[in-house]
């Protein structure tokens, strides 16, 4: 009886719906979950990422081997493959493509062709080209010897290129194989040196002087345990220890031993935050509710809704501690590195170097590291961004989501996976209680805390009972300017920084928008300056001197002309956190001032500079997009001040109101945390807008009920479910007559037992982005599963809807409708 093959299914980062079943050849070592594998797919070579064993196929189906295994341990624990089934199934992605879009960039692993001149074949490979002109590439593969796989697969698309190199493959001149292509990251390691004799045996006689003191600097620096030294620092305290080593190691004095080596994620030592000696009472009560779910094995979702300064951030330290006493581990979920960064520092002052990061601040090898780290346990917490939430921790206690209202947890391109809703299933999974914590909870969380889905956890006072701050509405309609055009700054706002600075305090100073002025118009033909691909006005950076398009980056010089009429008489209009710097060193010259945005903080170095010279005082006004209202704690900062609160308001979303309250709310509540108390002021064009009004109060329950009402009115969340279907393409006609034919089928299949509206189909609000124009049709439902059914359907339909050059995306649960 012949014995059964080792079958296993394989998920291929490809894009492939569902797993595929390769096997194990005869005496080859089998591979754990978890582990990469390289196996053929067509006639490529693809990574792999083994789910499990698989069945049998069915009788007569071929089935081809795995080509090599990759890792010596798994990269991610068996547990977490229910997570990327979920989640390839929900969002609808292949299931590989999910899984390399979690694990550290760099890891992949595949092959590709190569164009290499045959031995002794240059010459007359150099004859050829010359008798056909070939292109430029042809001289390349000449001077290299070789065309690389990515320079290879660009040459090949085009026909005549593809002809001339078959014919030369014929006659000799080159070859075209299939290579391997490493993966780009890895381990980083280093040599390590250990003595071999004891400290009380004597040395052999006739050592070198430089081998003697070789010798002696290594047992000062291994010390009592000979723990080993790294051969680096042993050559930085001696220079001729290098040398030395070498005969020692021939006479067996010294091992060299080869070590992995984790690269520093965090630059500097973060701030050092003590633990406190008491606790508030609302914090007592809220970590007394929790605490039967910490204890027990046993999914329970929770939303923490604590007002800004509250003490939410001692409420997850203090649940973190409980969870790991008993064994199992922490994930910490913030929706940007600006987040992470300020919540790394009190972890670290609690947890030491139990702590991991993941985030995108990390360069691929710190966070190869750091996932290394955590696989292998050696960090049972770990704080990231959104694709944090994929951290391959093998026993989950926790998972804290916090600020879980905010977008930045959805993921627009690719996976569009939402991190806040992925950090829910896992903990569901992993069976672990969640925390969802908020100042200004979503919509969608409140009415499941409502609804008896989530527990709801409430902290109304403010941490050593510090009032909230006091917030004036200023009417920028009621000022009149010789411009007619409303100041940057009111005589309220501009007298009440005056004050503070000459009092010694801090204040901050936000708008929602970066650089100098939000377009450049042209003062002959009133044309704005557009971006070629997007056809979205540039916005000017005048530090840059230029004209950026901050949805492709297209970018060019800011003394161009007019594209419509080539004048050179080009006016900026509008403002950004640029010109606010600008303006407020014009305004206070003595003033120490900084600007805190995408554009100062393109390291995370900068990032982290600017914010510890805030907390040290050493800036007196800090003006800053959405990245300084989240999660920062500035004891002396009394003053904040909102430039502009409507810029959110005209974007066309159902949500709007909700994210501008949000917003606001968060700037509000930097002000007033230290001894002193805390004024915001906040300047706008429609004081009335129930989102700005509620914001005056810090009622979120009247927003709440508002938005409600609202939505319930229209069938949007959560009194419905979202799926968006994007098209997009470089021909326009193309997409419009796609777009169409997709409406017109989902009419035609709708709700089996539940009717779906299907909205548009309409182009896109950005109409054209990166060069491709995009329409979208909307699907609208009250059942989910009725409208996966219809997504299903179309999607199966789809090689039949789309033309040529047309892509269909989908979007599970939107958060950006443009």
């Amino acid at each position: 009886m012949s014995q059964p093959r080792a079958l296993f299914e394989i998920a291929v980062a490809a894009p492939i719906d569902k797993p595929l079943t390769y096997l194990v050849k005869d005496g080859g070592t089998l591979p754990a979950v978890g582990c990469r594998v390289l196996v053929p797919l067509g006639r490529r070579k693809v990574t792999g990422y083994v789910l499990g064993p698989a069945g049998e196929p069915e009788t007569g189906t071929k089935l081809k081997s795995i080509t090599e295994l990759l890792d010596a341990s798994p990269l991610f624990p068996e547990s977490m493959v229910e997570l990327f089934r979920w989640t390839a199934e929900y969002y609808r992605y292949p299931i590989g493509e999910v899984i390399r879009a979690a694990l550290p960039s760099g890891l992949t692993t595949g092959s590709g062709r190569q164009i290499t001149v045959c031995s002794g074949m240059t010459e007359a490979l150099q004859s050829r080209i010359r008798e056909a002109a070939a292109e430029s590439w042809a001289a390349s593969l000449t001077a290299q010897g070789y065309l690389s796989p990515s320079r290879t697969r660009k040459v090949l698309s085009a026909s005549p290129s593809r002809r001339l190199l078959e014919k030369w493959q014929e006659e000799g001149l080159v070859s075209i194989e299939e290579i391997i292509i490493d993966a780009r990251v890895g381990s980083r390691t280093e040599i390590c040196v250990t003595l071999t004799v004891p400290d009380d045996d004597p040395l052999p006689e006739g050592l070198k002087k430089s081998e003697l003191k070789t010798i002696e600097i290594i047992r000062t620096m291994t010390g009592e345990n000979n723990i080993p030294v790294a051969r680096a620092s042993l050559a930085t305290a001696y220079s001729g220890a290098r040398q030395a080593l070498k005969t020692l190691a021939e006479k067996s004095l010294v091992q060299l031993i080869e070590r992995v080596v984790y690269r520093d994620p965090f630059g500097e030592q973060p701030a050092f935050f003590p633990k406190p000696t008491h606790l508030t009472p609302e914090q007592d009560e809220v970590l007394a509710e929790l605490a039967p779910a910490l204890k027990d094995r046993k999914f329970a979702p929770f939303l923490l809704h604590g007002i800004t300064g509250s003490g939410k951030t001692e409420v997850y330290l203090r649940a973190a501690e409980t969870v790991l006493a008993a064994g199992r581990s922490v994930m910490v979920l913030v929706p940007e590195i600006a987040l992470a960064t300020q919540l790394e520092a009190h972890f670290i002052s609690r947890f030491g170097d139990r702590v991991g990061l993941l985030h995108s601040g990390l360069s691929a090898g710190q966070r190869f590291d750091q996932w290394q780290r955590l696989a292998n346990d050696e960090a049972p917490i770990v704080i990231g961004a959104r694709s944090a939430v994929f951290a391959p921790l093998k026993n989950p206690g926790l998972i804290i989501v916090d600020e879980e209202h905010d977008t930045a947890y959805k993921q627009e391109d690719g996976l569009r996976y939402n991190g806040r809703d992925l950090a829910i299933m896992r903990a569901s999974l992993a069976r672990c209680p969640v925390i969802l914590g908020s100042a200004t909870p979503s919509v969608i969380s409140y009415r499941n805390a409502e609804t008896g889905k989530y527990t709801l956890l409430t902290m109304k006072n403010r941490v050593e009972e510090r009032a909230l701050p006091n917030v004036e509405i200023i009417d920028l309609q009621k000022i009149k300017t010789v411009s007619g055009r409303p100041p940057l700054f009111s005589g309220e706002l501009n007298s009440a920084l005056k004050k503070n600075l000459k009092e010694g305090n801090q204040s901050l100073v936000f708008l929602n928008r970066r650089g100098y002025a939000n377009m450049v118009l042209c003062r002959d033909c009133g044309q704005a300056v557009r971006c070629p691909e997007c056809r979205i006005t540039l916005t000017l950076h005048r530090g840059r001197q230029s004209l950026i398009c901050h949805y492709c980056g297209h970018s060019t010089h800011s003394n161009t002309v007019c594209g419509n009429c080539q004048s050179t008489t080009l006016l900026p209009v509008g403002f950004g956190t640029e010109r606010l710097e600008d303006e407020l060193v014009k305004l206070f010259p003595t003033a120490r001032i900084a600007r805190l945005d995408t554009d100062t903080t393109a390291r995370r170095q900068d990032f982290i500079s600017i914010l510890k010279g805030f907390h040290e005082r050493k800036i007196d006004i800090l003006v800053g997009t959405q990245m300084i209202t989240k999660g920062h704690h500035f004891p002396h900062v009394t003053l904040v001040g909102v430039v502009w609160a409507d810029a959110g308001l005209g974007i066309p979303d159902f949500r709007s109101g909700e994210r501008t309250f949000q917003l606001l709310s968060q700037v509000t509540g930097r002000a007033g945390r230290g001894e002193k108390p805390g004024r915001v002021i906040i300047q706008t064009m429609d004081p009335d807008h129930y989102s700005i009004s509620t914001t005056r109060v810090h009622d979120y329950i009247s927003l709440y009920n508002r938005e409600m009402a609202q939505r319930e009115a229209l069938k949007f969340p959560p009194f419905s479910r979202l799926i968006n279907l994007r098209i997009e393409g470089q021909n326009e006609e193309a997409v419009r007559r796609t777009a169409k034919n997709i409406a017109m089928q989902a009419r035609k299949l709708g709700g089996r037992n539940q009717p779906i509206d299907v909205l548009g189909p309409a182009p896109a609000p950005l109409s054209r982005l990166h060069g491709r124009h995009r329409w979208q049709v909307l699907l609208k439902g009250s059942s989910f599963k009725e409208l996966h059914a219809l997504c299903n359907a179309l999607l199966e339909r789809s090689a039949g809807l789309t033309k040529t050059g047309v892509k269909l995306s989908v979007d599970v649960d939107p958060e950006n409708m443009l």
